[in-house]
Parts: C-alpha cells; sequence; structure tokens
C-alpha cells in the first residue's frame, strides 16, 4: 500500500548543513553530510559547470563528421557495467571524475541478450558486436543454427559469420587483436574463430566433449590456420598452453594442453616471413624492430595476470600492447588502414569471483589504452568505439558521503541488523559465504568494520550464494569518437555495431563510400 510513510521509507530526506552527536540507524536516516568543495554550495558553481557542458554538447553535435573512417578501433571491457563506469570514477578520484572514453561525444546503449538466452555470455556477444549476427549462448562466429556442441554444425561453411576483421581484410586493411584474456578466449575468438562451444579452445577440449578436432577444429588451431587468423598482423595476449603439445613446456615451465602434438607457436613461426616475432614477455614486445610486419605475443600460459597481481617487468600493460599494435598496424597499412579489437578481459573475470576491487583497476587500465589510442590518432580518419559485452551483477547503493571510499562501508547509514553494509555489492556470488556466519543454525551477517575490504582478495558481499557471480542482463553503454560516432547513439542491438562500424569505414555493402561517392583507397 502506498503511503506518506511508506514514500518516506523509500525515499530518505538529507540535511546539508549543522551535525548530529550520532549517526543514527533509521528508515529514513537523518543524515548530515557538508558539500565536497566550498564552491559547490552556490548555484553559480553548478551553473558554470552547465554552461561549459552545453558548449561541448553544441560544438560536438552541431558539426557531424562524416568522413572516411579509415581506420577503426572497438575496445571492448568485458563485463563493464555501468555502475563498474560509475564506481570506476569514484575509483580515479571522485564521482566528477571521467574515463577518457566518456568524454567521447556520442553514447548509446546496447542491448546484450543472445538469440536463445535472456542474459549473454562472452561467446554470443563477440558473434554479434564483431559479425553482425545474433547467436546462441556459447557459441562464436556462427549463426544461430548451430547449437552449443553441435560440432557437425560447426564445420557447415553455410552456419559461419565472418567478422568485420574478414571484411577489413578484404579491403586491404591491416588487421590486429590485443586481449588481457586468452587469445582463444570467447571474446577475441569472435574475430577469426566459428565454434560450437567456445570453450574449444584447444583439441583437447573438443576431444572431451566427444567432438573430432578433425571436424570441428579448436579456437587455436583456427587462429593459426584460419584465412583470417593467418593475416593478422597482431595478436596479442595470454594462451600459450592452448598452441603447444603436453609434452613441451613455455617459458615459465608450465607445460601445453595440446594431444595433437602440433607446436601451433612454431607453424606461425613456419608461415610468415623474418620480419614476423614471437614474444613472451614485455622486453621482448618492446625491443621489437620498427620493420615488424607481423607479431604474436602469448604473455602468459592462459589468461595474463590481473594488473595488481602483474610483475611490471615480464608482462606488459594492456596500453603498452596497444602501442605497439597500433605502430605495426599503421606501417602495414600502407596507407589502407586498419582494423584493430582490444580486450580489457579481466574486468569479467573480478566481477565473477565478486572481487570489484580487481575488476574495477582492470577497468582503470582498460581505459588507459583507449586514451592512448585516441590520442595517437585523428578524429578525422580514425573511429574508435568502446563498449562492453555483457554486464554483471554488481551495484553501487546507500547513501554516502562524496568520496567515501568506493571499496568501503557505507558512511551513511547502518542495516536494519545494526551492523555497517558495503556500498558496492553483488547479487550473487562466491561474496555469500565469505561475509556471512553460520552460528546454530541461523544466518548473520560478518561486522565489515573487522575485515580489511581494501585487500584485493577481498570478496565483496552477494546476497544468493554461487560459486560463480553471474552476467546481468541489463543494457551496456557504446561510446563513439571520429568519423560517422553520430550512428552510435541511441538504443540498438548489440549486432548493429559492426554494421555501423563497416558503413563508416566502407566494408559493408551499404557504406558511406557508395552513398557518398567516395573511394576507400591509400592516401
Amino acid at each position: 500500500e502506498a503511503t506518506h510513510e511508506t514514500e518516506r521509507r523509500m525515499h530518505p530526506v538529507f540535511a546539508l548543513a549543522g551535525s548530529l552527536p550520532n549517526r543514527y540507524k533509521r528508515a529514513m536516516p537523518q543524515i548530515v553530510f557538508n558539500a565536497l568543495n566550498a564552491e559547490e554550495r552556490y548555484a553559480e558553481y553548478w551553473q558554470g559547470l552547465a554552461g561549459q557542458t552545453l558548449e561541448q554538447q553544441l560544438e560536438s553535435k552541431t558539426r557531424l563528421n562524416t568522413q572516411l573512417a579509415r581506420n577503426v578501433m572497438l575496445f571492448i571491457g568485458d563485463g563493464m557495467s555501468i555502475p563498474t563506469i560509475t564506481a570506476g570514477r569514484v575509483y580515479l578520484g571522485g564521482e566528477e571524475k571521467q574515463f577518457a572514453f566518456e568524454q567521447f561525444p556520442f553514447v548509446g546503449l546496447s542491448k546484450t541478450y543472445c538469440a536463445n538466452m535472456q542474459v549473454a555470455d562472452s561467446a554470443c556477444t563477440a558473434t554479434a558486436y564483431l559479425g553482425g549476427v545474433k547467436a546462441n549462448y556459447g557459441t562464436i562466429g556462427v549463426t544461430a543454427a548451430v547449437q552449443f556442441k553441435d560440432c557437425q554444425a560447426q564445420a557447415q561453411q553455410g552456419n559461419h559469420v565472418a567478422s568485420i576483421a574478414a571484411w577489413a581484410q578484404s579491403q586491404g586493411m591491416a588487421t590486429g587483436l590485443v586481449t588481457t584474456t586468452s587469445v582463444t578466449h570467447a571474446s577475441p575468438a569472435g574475430v577469426y574463430a566459428h565454434l560450437a562451444n567456445r570453450n574449444w579452445e584447444n583439441d583437447a577440449e573438443v576431444l572431451s566433449d566427444n567432438g573430432d578436432p578433425a571436424i570441428c577444429t579448436d579456437a587455436a588451431a583456427q587462429l593459426i590456420n584460419s584465412p583470417v587468423g593467418q593475416k593478422l598482423n597482431v595478436i596479442m595476449g595470454g594462451g600459450r598452453e592452448n598452441f603447444l603439445p603436453k609434452s613441451v613446456k613455455d617459458g615459465s615451465g608450465a607445460p601445453g594442453r595440446r594431444l595433437d602434438g602440433r607446436n601451433l607457436i612454431e607453424e606461425w613461426k613456419g608461415q610468415h616471413t623474418n620480419s614476423a616475432h614471437y614474444v613472451e614477455n614485455r622486453r621482448e614486445l618492446l625491443g621489437l624492430s620498427n620493420r615488424t610486419s607481423r607479431v604474436l605475443g602469448l604473455f602468459a600460459p592462459y589468461h595474463m595476470a590481473y594488473h595488481l597481481d602483474a610483475d611490471p617487468s615480464e608482462q606488459p600493460t594492456l596500453e603498452e600492447m596497444v602501442q605497439v599494435a597500433m605502430d605495426v598496424l599503421e606501417r602495414q597499412s600502407a596507407g589502407r588502414g586498419y582494423f584493430l579489437f582490444v580486450e580489457g578481459g579481466r574486468i569479467d573475470h573480478g566481477h565473477h569471483d565478486t572481487l570489484a576491487l580487481r575488476a574495477i583497476d582492470e577497468t582503470a587500465e582498460f581505459d588507459k589504452a583507449v586514451r592512448y589510442a585516441r590520442g595517437q590518432t585523428s578524429t578525422d580518419d580514425t573511429l574508435i568505439v568502446v563498449s562492453s559485452d555483457h554486464s554483471h551483477t554488481m551495484s553501487l547503493a546507500g547513501y554516502s558521503s562524496r568520496k567515501n571510499d568506493i571499496f568501503g562501508i557505507n558512511d551513511g547509514q547502518l542495516a536494519a541488523d545494526d551492523l555497517p553494509y558495503a556500498t558496492l555489492s553483488y547479487a550473487n556470488g562466491p561474496g555469500y559465504d565469505t561475509n556471512y556466519l553460520r552460528e546454530g543454525g541461523a544466518v548473520r551477517r560478518k561486522n565489515l568494520r573487522a575485515i580489511n575490504m581494501k585487500n584485493k582478495d577481498f570478496m565483496f558481499p552477494s546476497t544468493v550464494p554461487l560459486e560463480s557471480e553471474t552476467h546481468g542482463g541489463d543494457d551496456v553503454a557504446v561510446f563513439a569518437s571520429g568519423p560517422y560516432a553520430q550512428l552510435f547513439s541511441g538504443v540498438y542491438e548489440q549486432h548493429f555495431i559492426p554494421h555501423a562500424l563497416g558503413y563508416a569505414s566502407c566494408l559493408t555493402e551499404r557504406n558511406m563510400c557508395v552513398e557518398g561517392g567516395v573511394a576507400r583507397r591509400p592516401r
């Protein structure tokens, strides 16, 4: 029943001046926080900010860029939900801060569901934002005619979906992919692979599902031997184990996982000229010759380490990988342009383990790569789109003061059990078990004041106990800057993204070259 009492309970009133001796636990908390800065107390401050924003909006929205997108870069923050971005701003230094990609002039919302599921995974979404087609959960680079684990259907060419990387290669563009996960993982595999099961990263995984690797080729083998994979100028990320036989150990001593005896790294080396280089660490990557035509960089047995855990002398950052990738692609494009896919893949992994600190730190690292890419290119001829494949269940809630520690407790209110609660929490996940006590058949929350929530391994509270936190089904943001960035405003299906990229870069049947009388040719 709607009453004034329920309205007051749902929408607490906040006092902006004065003081109270204590912070009370109430249904309608009387919270006293002063404005962060003295000037924020005055209307003129906010009016001035609004005026600046209006000026920026008028400048960016009234002069549309309709030039050819010679270069296209697609950045995907895996699992980078809108609450992740919001929390990340506070991590950067305050609620008013912005990531570099938030300064892009055009923003839209992407609907992420799979052809057969309300809540998506990184496989069907990769098929959407790279191939322009909605697919079934767990499948990559194939139509929804292919069911999960259907080896025979995977092998049928008619079921394959070509990615925007294939479209770009057909126009003579240089192409590459960079990720912090294994290069055979779901998102990067969308660039080059056609898989009925995202887990088929090596032949052993195919065999474990009673599949025939000769019929349904694994992701690593497709990366090295498929037409798209062979033409990639840049391949960077983790995943050495998927390219090596069990009898071979990599530089870190980790054994390969392949059962077919093939060393795909050696096969890659044999396919290309002496200007193609394989690297395994930061020193080798940053020491590459400026005559390098192709690079295969595998920096970990499987996924690369979280930024917070990495040895900075051994593992390159995402920004450093993007720097080298852009150098190689620009040289090899010969004026025809390039397509680069970049994934901040471990944002997602942090969320799955309810490790919010890791997830948000990975978001900040992802943004550094975006900032570099935009700063080194011209908005006249380079289109950069930043988005996510899907969301997560993390929320930011409560009534905390400005710049309250985003990884700490809410400082404006106690819960009904007289205990503080975290600003960040998850709808489900493994954080349930680490934040609750069971005593005499009763379950109660732990006192977060007694826990070091700033520990990078702290699992944030979860409402429903699950071994792994799930994805969320809400829309994700899309940020665009450069030629035809205006196409990415509005609300649309996720599979629209590569069609818009293709229009701007003249890679699809309908494109700006045809409609504008422009030729896609070297400068």
